[in-house]
């Protein structure tokens, strides 16, 4: 007689259902491709932002004395050093070098530029004398480097949830409209199902999180910015796990909406209040990047803080404590997100027609 066929477990069938959402990913040449393109883009925007940046010629410069040791540690400087006036005059001449620096007692400066037809400004400017400068507030204005990462952070978190979350409500939707979930919810517990389509699709983000860390190390080292790259090492981590705990709670309210509802034309309506949670907080870590006590709350909110508080981190600004009891705040939130989102998928699941309200969601029972 052959052995009746054993129940799977909650957790067999959520590996079961987690394996079928990484493998129907992978087959997909759409979903690979875009992924390259998206690596590749970044590593490629790192690589031509650094050339542009620092593309500008070199100037080529003579000069004597301790003149040609200043201007040798001036990036943007081919410096030929020579012994007096005549030799610099006569590379002048040549055009060999653009202009020449020598040293002249009746200049304030106590040098004298040597040109053809026009002395190169950027040479006036490094030359030029400057006032001294200070600064009462150093930190309160806004940073190019700071809002850059912000878009970047915000970007990939964005980016994250539209390719892997959003598609969880898609798939949930789907599965209910052709009928295919009351065949999965007899051989599959419901938060079996809830749990396999999260974990699945939260691999393949943290799958394309490690290969956009890997393309940014990448083009920070053939650039030859090192000294970002080392700074930005402690802040990726931190981005990593704030990014798993924000993933976690993104996935699973877009699981939740998406069983609240039978047809794909009312997934946008559906979706809408978590899509505001990834978008508000991305935009006020935009806008308010450079205050302090906004950026400081914000790091502490589970849906901003993937994106704030490794800004905080790469600029000094948080003690060592504040990460640990922010991610601490943020796997707290993600617990209890979890248990109501499933409560509502597991009443929310096998109910078709109009929209199911959150309340009913909720009390009902199966």
């Amino acid at each position: 007689m052959n052995p009746q066929p054993t129940a799977l477990s909650t957790a067999q069938g959520a590996v079961l259902v987690a394996e079928r959402e990484v493998t129907t990913r992978l087959r997909s040449k759409a979903f690979l491709i875009t992924t390259a393109i998206f690596v590749f883009g970044i590593l490629a925007a790192i690589i031509v932002m650094h050339f542009v940046s620092s593309g500008e010629s070199t100037t080529s410069v003579a000069a004597q004395g301790e003149a040609a040791q200043t201007l040798e540690q001036v990036d943007g400087f081919e410096v030929t050093p020579v012994d007096g006036r005549d030799e610099a005059e006569q590379l002048v001449v040549d055009g060999e070098v653009e202009a020449a620096v020598l040293p002249d007692d009746a200049s304030p400066t106590g040098l004298a530029v040597i040109a053809d037809t026009e002395a190169p400004s950027v040479l006036l400017e490094v030359l030029s004398q400057s006032p001294s400068v200070e600064l009462l507030d150093p930190d309160g204005g806004w940073s190019p480097l700071r809002y850059m990462m912000g878009l970047a952070f915000g970007v990939i978190f964005m980016t994250a949830c539209m390719t892997f979350a959003l598609p969880v409500a898609t798939s949930v939707v789907e599965e209910k409209q052709t009928r295919v979930i009351e065949i999965l919810i007899t051989a599959i517990p419901a938060r079996a199902l809830l749990a396999g389509k999260v974990l699945g699709n939260t691999v393949l983000a943290l799958a394309q999180i490690v290969l956009i860390a890997v393309a940014v190390a990448v083009g920070l080292v053939v650039t030859g910015q090192t000294d970002i790259l080392q700074g930005l090492g402690t802040p990726l981590l931190w981005f990593a796990l704030f990014f798993l705990a924000g993933f976690l709670l993104i996935s699973t309210l877009y699981a939740a909406t998406g069983a609240m509802v039978s047809r794909q034309e009312d997934i946008g309506q559906s979706t809408m209040p978590v899509m505001w949670l990834v978008l508000i907080p991305y935009m006020m870590v935009i806008v308010f990047s450079t205050n302090p006590m906004v950026m400081t709350i914000m790091s502490y909110v589970p849906f901003s803080a993937p994106v704030s508080m490794p800004i905080r981190l790469f600029f000094g600004e948080a003690d060592w404590w504040e990460p640990v009891a922010s991610i601490a705040i943020s796997l707290a939130t993600c617990l209890v997100v979890i248990l109501l989102s499933a409560k509502i998928y597991e009443n929310s699941l096998l109910r078709m027609g109009s929209r199911v309200k959150l309340g009913e969601a909720l009390r009902a029972e199966r």
